[in-house]
């Protein structure tokens, strides 16, 4: 009796679940890298080191304070691509496979958290819909995989260039920007290569859409029809890309140490890669240090808006920003709702959006505020660069990690932990008190704005 009463006060919700269960392969995946086994030269490493490691794998960021391609053994780098499949999918879809090859039941509960960490609006077909994220994300990957292990394996031969094409497939799928190619380096050797980076953007781009997304797009013949939220996430998508890659090209076309005086196709290709990476998977293939001002803080903008919700990427999400710009718009024009292809916005939505970019604008400024204490001597432009990217689980750096001292690591680790799991988790919170009814109200009166 004292046990079912102790088991009924610690009921968890759905969304603690997800963030338990999130720390849970955070813990884990930092033991397992501490191991001898794990690392190349055979010895046990600083667990700081290894939980940093983890947590950016798990929260699919990529900031890292060793080298993934030097550092850890081929075991650390499996354990390292385990964690960061996991955290790109969620542990759920992962339990999801094992109830599933097991042929256990999946209960109400557990299809709760799922919906939960689908981010679904419904909880109908959500067992049907994480077989399809599965299915679908080993299909991608394993097409992204074959296409970059033609290019990887007449450099590092068949075995390691194979491993190589699964392991950068599953690491731009999940947006998570973990290389192998040494010397935090990134893919900047490839820059030139068209497949490889095409097939890196393709992979990023699908991954920050969202499952639902693609679900729409897939049935798009049939029904012809797309729902609002699919028609933002690839409007803003759209507009994100292109305008970016315009104004990163016109910000570093005249800058020797990025892209002047390279060949025209591989200033084309430096430029679009250099504006889809940033939402938010964490490869570069030009030297981020050397970039101008303007390219550098264009970087931090895309790092602060990310993908798509419900997908593999951070950030804002898309749709929130598509929100905030719509909501601003329709207040210029004099409209009383926020509206777009003559749909209309619930107010209760347009007033989550704004509370999850001012909780996020605020968690970036404090983050940044911190780490100018503890690390003093980096600049004020790497220290905005790393909190951003660490809030919008990107990875790229101006190369502050490597230089992060103790008190430093736990703040972008915290950080990373919360761009993965923080902004969903309120999302979802102010979500369940927006559905219940207000049974007083207060009477209306006027402040000064503007």
């Amino acid at each position: 009796m004292k046990y079912e009463k102790f088991k009924s006060h610690i009921r968890l919700k759905p969304v603690q679940i997800l963030a338990l269960g999130f720390a849970f392969v955070i813990f884990i995946g930092a033991c397992l890298l501490s191991l001898p086994i794990s690392s190349a030269a055979g010895v046990s490493t600083n667990f700081l080191d290894s939980l940093f490691t983890s947590t950016s794998a798990v929260c699919v960021t990529g900031l890292v304070t060793l080298d993934t391609g030097t550092y850890w053994s081929l075991f650390g780098q499996v354990i390292i691509m385990l964690l960061i499949e996991i955290g790109g999918l969620g542990f759920m879809s992962f339990a999801t496979l094992i109830f599933l090859l097991l042929g256990k039941k999946i209960t109400l509960k557990e299809r709760l958290v799922m919906q939960e960490a689908m981010n679904s609006f419904s909880l109908q077909g959500i067992v049907k819909m994480a077989r399809y994220i599965l299915g679908f994300t080993f299909s991608v990957q394993a097409v992204g995989a074959l296409l970059l292990s033609t290019q990887f394996i007449p450099d590092f031969g068949f075995k390691k260039g194979l491993f190589y094409g699964v392991f950068h497939s599953i690491s731009g799928f999940c947006n998570a920007g973990f290389d192998l190619m040494g010397n935090f380096n990134s893919v900047t050797a490839y820059s030139g290569n068209a497949v490889v980076i095409l097939t890196l953007s393709a992979l990023i781009v699908i991954g920050g859409l969202g499952f639902c997304v693609w679900i729409e797009v897939y049935n798009y013949r049939m029904n012809r029809k797309l729902s609002l939220n699919s028609k933002i996430v690839l409007l803003m998508t759209a507009i994100l890309i292109v305008g970016g890659t315009i104004l990163m090209y016109l910000f570093e076309m005249k800058n020797p140490a990025t892209l002047y005086g390279r060949p025209a196709s591989e200033q084309f290709l430096s430029a679009t890669f250099a504006a889809i990476s940033p939402r938010t998977a964490g490869f570069n293939s030009i030297p981020l240090a050397d970039m101008t001002l303007a390219g550098k803080f264009l970087t931090i903008v895309l790092m602060f808006i990310g993908g798509s919700s419900g997908s593999t990427a951070g950030g804002l999400k898309v749709t929130t920003t598509g929100i905030l710009i719509i909501a601003v718009i329709s207040v210029i024009k004099g409209r009383e709702d926020a509206e777009i292809f003559k749909k209309r916005l619930p107010k209760e939505l347009v007033y989550k959006a704004f509370a999850i970019f001012a909780i996020s604008l605020i968690l970036v400024i404090s983050v940044t505020m911190v780490l100018s204490i503890v690390e003093s001597q980096a600049s004020l432009e790497y220290l905005l660069f790393e909190a951003t990217s660490a809030y919008g689980t990107v990875g790229l750096t101006l190369g502050l990690t490597q230089q992060l001292g103790v008190v430093g690591k736990i703040i972008i680790s915290l950080t990373m932990y919360a761009g993965r799991v923080g902004p969903m988790t309120l999302a979802l919170a102010l979500g369940k008190r927006g559905s219940r009814s207000v049974a007083i109200k207060y009477p209306e009166d006027k402040i000064m704005v503007g």
